[in-house]
């Protein structure tokens, strides 16, 4: 969408979902695949104003998923956006503005505040009108799943190779065997406990998950407290997944007394599954390698399409390149964990 016709389109949305004329409109740098606005009603109170492009490649509605998710955790006390309203015809949804920046570098009570919100989910899992709400985005309730994520980005990436040596040298070389490693590993963990591979793990050892969840999706309030956004893959996994993910998101960086105090939180808050630290033991590398081709998604020509809507300012050969710096990376993390075993 050209630029004007899509500044026509906020105002428009601003308009609808304010129900009066916005005072103020200013884009604020949104994720890789949105746009977000603050803007004021005429009495100056603040609201965020998010656009959901929609992705011939992707038919996930995740404005609805967002909704829907902070519609329900919202009003039981988590430090989330409120939300307002929608309007799913034209792509965008209203909520609540919260005051704050980037939470910086993680402090000591951030792990905490992390562990304490994956805590209310996990509760929130119990209440009866959450069996309503939908699986996570990719959700992964089995070790096959994750394989069969991986490989099928990895089919996709390797149809892209032939025009990236890079590219297709890390995927044969380096990515390929470890993948051959981290699955042998874990079916032969499965194997020794007698437990299927690709079974999915019953309901009563799922949790409620944003999905993507971390600090690169937090705001610090002025309190110096923190606030969850970005919801739009919200729903049901494993915590395996949402544990593993914790740990390894390329947006965040914890030192290895951070990585300690998350692990142990999160062994006690998901402590009524025996086999859930055996799993994360099991399962961790695959994730990481789930990773490695997330990371790699640049190198898709659709992907790159939905970056410029969201504001992108690095051409797409420089931020290829930086993507495969990042993968190498993970990917250098991954074996160190296996060979650690």
């Amino acid at each position: 969408m050209p630029s004007s016709a899509h500044s026509d389109a906020v105002g428009a949305a601003a308009r609808r979902l304010l129900n009066c004329e916005p005072t103020t409109v200013v884009p604020i740098r949104g994720g890789g695949n949105n746009r977000l606005y603050r803007i004021e009603d005429g009495n100056g109170h603040p609201f965020a104003l998010k656009s959901y492009p929609r992705l011939a490649d992707d038919p996930r509605d995740r404005l609805d998923t967002e909704f829907t998710a902070l519609s329900f955790l919202a009003p039981h006390g988590l430090a989330v956006p409120k939300a307002l309203a929608a309007w799913p015809e034209g792509g965008f949804a209203l909520y609540s503005w919260i005051e704050g920046a980037a939470p910086g570098a993680v402090r000591p009570n951030d792990i905490n505040a992390a562990i304490a919100f994956a805590a209310n989910l996990h509760r929130l899992a119990e209440r009866p009108e959450s069996k309503m709400l939908p699986l996570a985005s990719e959700a992964c309730l089995s070790a096959e799943e994750i394989l069969r994520q991986i490989k099928g980005r990895q089919t996709r990436l390797a149809e892209s190779a032939a025009l990236f040596p890079a590219l297709s040298a890390f995927l044969s070389d380096d990515f390929r065997p470890t993948l051959n490693q981290a699955t042998q590993r874990a079916r032969q963990g499965y194997d020794r406990q007698g437990w299927s591979f690709d079974a999915p793990i019953p309901h009563r050892c799922r949790t409620l998950s944003p999905s993507d969840f971390g600090f690169h999706n937090a705001i610090r309030r002025p309190d110096g407290s923190l606030a969850f956004v970005d919801f739009e893959y919200f729903g049901w996994d494993d915590p395996v997944r949402l544990a593993a993910d914790f740990l390894q998101h390329p947006a965040m960086v914890l030192t290895a007394e951070q990585a300690t105090q998350w692990r142990r939180g999160i062994a006690a808050l998901y402590g009524a599954d025996h086999a859930f630290q055996h799993r994360l033991s099991l399962l961790y590398s695959l994730v990481g390698l789930r990773w490695c081709m997330i990371l790699l998604n640049e190198f898709l020509p659709d992907r790159w399409l939905r970056r410029q809507f969201a504001g992108a300012e690095a051409t797409a050969a420089e931020t290829q390149a930086r993507q495969l710096i990042k993968a190498q990376a993970r990917l250098t993390a991954v074996r160190a964990a296996l060979n650690q075993d």
